[in-house]
């Protein structure tokens, strides 16, 4: 059995069986049972080796309610491709969004049509149609600089406008920068270099029977004021 255990690893595992019954080929005479390679049953875990726990509530009611209370710890928590599918979708609305109130103010004032006019003043110089507006917000929201596109004091609605995505664009950077940040600074992956013992034993300890196991690190860096839990689930 041991033989075998070694040649197949642990994802498989001895029966042993009669013929009775079974379906089986006939034994011969002095044959004892036969034996059956079984793949094992993959079990859920209950804890992962990084310390989530795969426990799901249901039936809570209005559960979406309460992860969007706390939508920063919510995207924290969300895996990587999700937050960055939020992280670009994030921008390029709030980017669209502004390029468009840029090109609508200059539509309403009629500078798309006077843009090359020598003598006229437009609310942002040289912004003729919604691709130049677009390139206008993205100078003003990366402080690229103006060059070939500026805007003019004889616009108090791009005045407004201007202030306006300056605080939203502070805003929106402050909490997807600071949501990115925090989740490439969680320690999920340093659970991956901690390996415990694959069994567990009972054995007497100070007198008293106690469960051990052991806790081994790949590392080595030291992990300062580390904690261990542990959940014993029986019947």
């Amino acid at each position: 059995m041991s033989a075998l255990r070694r040649k197949f690893g642990d994802d498989y595992q001895v029966v042993t069986t009669s013929s009775s019954g079974s379906g089986l080929q006939p034994q011969g005479p002095g044959q004892g049972p036969q034996q059956q390679l079984v793949p094992k049953k993959k079990r859920q875990r209950f804890v992962d080796k990084n310390g989530r726990c795969n426990v799901q509530h249901g039936n809570l009611g209005s559960e979406t309610s309460r992860y969007l209370s706390d939508l920063f710890t919510t995207l924290v928590d969300l895996k990587w491709r999700w937050n960055l599918f939020i992280f670009i979708l994030t921008y390029t609305v709030a980017w669209l969004f502004m390029a468009s109130m840029w090109w609508v103010i200059a539509y309403s004032r009629g500078d798309l049509n006077k843009a090359h006019a020598g003598n006229y003043t437009p609310c942002v110089a040289n912004v003729y149609n919604f691709p130049s507006a677009f390139l206008f917000f993205i100078e003003t929201e990366a402080t690229i600089g103006y060059g070939y596109r500026y805007i003019t004091d004889k616009c108090p609605e791009g005045i407004i406008l201007f202030l306006f995505q300056s605080i939203l664009g502070s805003i929106v950077d402050a909490f997807l920068i600071g949501c990115m940040f925090i989740k490439m600074s969680q320690p999920k992956k340093r659970a991956e270099t901690l390996m415990f013992s694959e069994h567990a034993v009972i054995s007497m300890r100070d007198g008293k029977l106690t469960l051990m196991f052991r806790v081994g690190n790949l590392r080595n860096s030291h992990m300062v004021s580390a904690q261990i839990r542990c959940k014993l689930l029986k019947e």
